[in-house]
């Protein structure tokens, strides 16, 4: 049975620079991955190399046995991988119900047309009602996304990029900016709304990697130095000296 999601040696140079440098990795179904990493290592490079925003320089990227790089991504959601980005990504002047049933339609099969009123789509509307739920926005269903907090926006966006159904979601540092209370909702939604699901997630907060991730893989200068469980990772030293240190303690101080 092939990965969920599989890079094989692969690299992607800008002029001369090298950004990332023969990565390996194989995600199972249904893993949380947390990809960490110093500041410039090449975490959201990797990440556009993935969903199709850069294309490799060489090497290759499989998604669920298929070969993904070189695709556009449309191309690349359609075929099962959704992600969010460090910037909030939503429509403002569109209600948080609206917002998501824009994710629903295209997974429905519904096209580009301007012969069916929204409100007929039965389906789309359930789906799209259940979403709302899902992402604990019930309260907010009919306000505009421009007037949620910070949080509920980022929660919104979750749901957006969960509404097409894709099996394989990335999600670029979903929780920076958020308190430390909004950061441990947060935690307990992303478990929630990615149950079945196959989740890649960067993230600098150590205490949402440790309690997200299944595995942690950690990129320095383009290379993935170490993949493995949270407590392996945690014990690995040269991990520590490349990376984490003072981090890790806190973190198992507060595990």
């Amino acid at each position: 049975m092939p990965y969920a999601l599989e890079l094989k040696a692969l690299r992607k140079s800008f002029g001369k620079t090298d950004i990332i440098r023969g990565v390996d990795l194989a995600v199972s179904a249904g893993e949380r991955i947390a990809v960490i990493g110093p500041n410039g290592a090449g975490k959201s490079t990797l990440f556009n190399l993935i969903s199709g925003r850069l294309m490799p320089s060489s090497g290759e990227v499989l998604l669920n046995g298929q070969r993904i790089d070189g695709k556009q991504p449309y191309e690349i959601n359609r075929l099962g991988l959704s992600r969010s980005f460090q910037i909030t990504n939503i429509f403002p002047k569109l209600s948080v119900f609206e917002n998501l049933r824009c994710g629903v339609l295209w997974s429905l099969g519904y096209k580009y047309t301007f012969l069916r009123f929204l409100s007929n789509l039965d389906d789309a509307n359930e789906r799209t009602e259940e979403l709302v739920r899902q992402v604990g926005l019930e309260k907010k269903r009919d306000v505009h996304a421009v007037n949620l907090t910070y949080a509920e926006q980022r929660a919104l966006e979750i749901g957006v990029t969960i509404a097409g159904g894709a099996g394989v979601i990335l999600l670029d540092e979903p929780t920076a900016g958020m308190s430390k209370t909004e950061t441990s909702h947060f935690i307990a939604l992303i478990k929630q709304v990615t149950i079945g699901k196959t989740l890649l997630t960067v993230e600098h907060d150590m205490g949402v990697v440790f309690g997200l991730a299944d595995k942690i893989a950690v990129v320095v200068y383009g290379e993935v130095i170490a993949f493995d469980t949270p407590d392996a990772v945690r014990a690995n030293a040269k991990v520590q000296e490349a990376y984490l240190g003072s981090s890790v303690a806190d973190a198992q101080a507060g595990h």
